[in-house]
């Protein structure tokens, strides 16, 4: 996260925490500051331990770009799917031969699937929507 904090803008910062506390308070104010970086510092390194621990040396190989779940936008996602083209211009896979059910000894149908186009659309039922 970015927070869009510049060396001139931490300097500004600096200078009106200057004269806001005070010469005679700024030391004090640096030391607390210095205590909450310390903490926060402690507080991270515990909290990955932790995690460490807990899910074990696997979490060091995830790749945590592929889980964010920012990159998954919906709308690409639907917009890609209603504009690829269907692979129907592949030559069908050879058929399978019948297999025969050892238990009923009759066999079974093998199912294709049917290739449709824009000439051949699929079937449409009225009652369905």
């Amino acid at each position: 996260m970015e927070l869009g904090l510049t060396f001139d803008k931490l300097l500004l910062i600096g200078l009106v925490a200057v004269l806001i506390i005070g010469p005679e308070r700024l030391p004090k104010a640096a030391e607390s500051f210095a205590r909450i970086v310390r903490r926060a510092g402690e507080y991270l390194r515990d909290t990955k331990s932790r995690m460490r621990d807990e899910l074990g040396p696997e979490i060091d190989e995830v790749d945590w770009r592929k889980l964010d779940p920012r990159q998954y936008d919906p709308r690409r996602i639907i917009r890609d799917a209603l504009f690829e083209e269907p692979g129907f211009d592949t030559p069908p896979a050879p058929q399978r031969p019948v297999v025969t059910d050892p238990v009923v000894a009759e066999p079974r149908p093998v199912f294709t699937r049917t290739a449709f186009s824009r000439t051949t659309p699929p079937p449409f039922d009225v009652e369905a929507t």
